[in-house]
């Protein structure tokens, strides 16, 4: 946020958070990082979403190496807590593939596994606090940090874009060149079935056309600013509370900032995320029972928080639990949509 000793105001704050960190080609010719809204939008559409495409790799490496650890460990013995949570989401999204998709090909159960994956990571981002990791971030010298990568409309846009290009190629490979066309011209009113003459059948042609290439871009456009909508709202709420309930010097240790001073220091949050991680994780593994894995979480909370912010504490859970509906929601919806969208290209009408 603010360089200086002198605290932003509620517009800075949430403008702070809201901001990706851009790259691009400034005014004068010259490339680097943009230091404010002004010059991110004066770099133009060329300009590129570094926090966005760093997550989004991050995020997606991280869930094909899990996976792939995970089914190479696989055996037939009785799984971990882990390795039966995989196999739940895997054969989950299988039987919503075998449910929903009308046709035949190989790709598509992978991509719905992927899609559905590597969405709900990236709005898993959303539950961490929105303070922590953009606070690491400017100790390291960068500007802004956008940590959730679906609350950038570039992201899920490109993704849709994805899908779309899928959608004609599904088209063209299940229908041929000729069938494509067919259908966005001779739907929904087929002049030669309906016994029109010939004379009119190119005005009915581009009426069809008219419908059908509207109905056909509003897919990914749909797709994408349903995705996007959704976990931007949710972030901003986040924001909101993290304004209102400042945590961070609480009641035990006579509080962070009187132990630290007034900027906590890096390290501190990263240990934090790293304990708590740590914790859910030795759960996953059963090497924690749920109790201890309670207490631990429970006194992580209040080191991090603090007694004095308990009302916040709340806040912030209450809506994460919530939101962790939407997060799941919405990469459900995200694979749902995807997969039906390219069943009905790969059927003829």
């Amino acid at each position: 946020m603010s360089s200086g000793s002198e605290a932003p105001t509620s517009g800075e704050y949430i403008q702070h958070h809201l901001q990706n960190l851009t790259f691009g080609q400034h005014p004068d010719g010259s490339w680097g990082l943009a230091h404010g809204a002004a010059e991110a939008a004066a770099m133009g559409f060329w300009a590129i979403h570094v926090d966005t495409l760093a997550w989004s790799l991050v995020l997606g490496l991280s869930f094909y190496f899990i996976f792939r650890n995970t089914a190479k460990k696989a055996n037939s013995g009785v799984p971990t807590r882990f390795q039966a949570l995989i196999e739940m989401v895997v054969e989950f999204v299988d039987t919503s593939v075998k449910e929903s998709f009308h046709g035949t090909s190989r790709l598509i159960a992978p991509l719905a596994l992927t899609l559905f994956v590597w969405v709900f990571f990236m709005n898993f981002m959303d539950l961490i606090p929105v303070d922590w990791l953009p606070h690491v971030a400017s100790s390291l010298n960068v500007p802004y940090q956008k940590v959730v990568p679906t609350t950038d409309v570039n992201a899920t846009l490109g993704m849709a874009i994805t899908v779309f290009i899928l959608i004609i190629i599904y088209s063209i490979r299940f229908k041929g060149v000729g069938g494509f066309l067919g259908e966005l011209v001779f739907n929904p009113l087929n002049p030669k079935e309906l016994g029109m003459p010939k004379a009119a059948w190119p005005l009915v042609m581009a009426f069809n056309f008219l419908l059908e290439i509207v109905g056909l871009l509003a897919k990914p456009v749909s797709l994408g600013l349903r995705l996007f909508g959704n976990m931007y709202a949710g972030e901003l709420i986040f924001i909101l509370i993290a304004l209102v309930f400042t945590a961070g010097s609480g009641v035990i240790g006579a509080g962070l900032s009187a132990t630290f001073g007034e900027h906590i220091p890096a390290w501190f949050w990263v240990v934090a995320c790293v304990a708590v991680f740590a914790t859910l994780w030795a759960n996953m593994k059963e090497k924690l029972n749920n109790r201890n894995t309670l207490c631990l979480l429970l006194a992580e909370m209040l080191v991090i928080g603090g007694l004095a912010f308990v009302g916040g504490q709340l806040m912030h859970f209450g809506w994460a639990a919530f939101h962790l509906i939407i997060v799941t929601l919405q990469a459900f919806i995200f694979m749902m949509l995807t997969i039906v969208y390219l069943s009905m290209a790969s059927e003829h009408h």
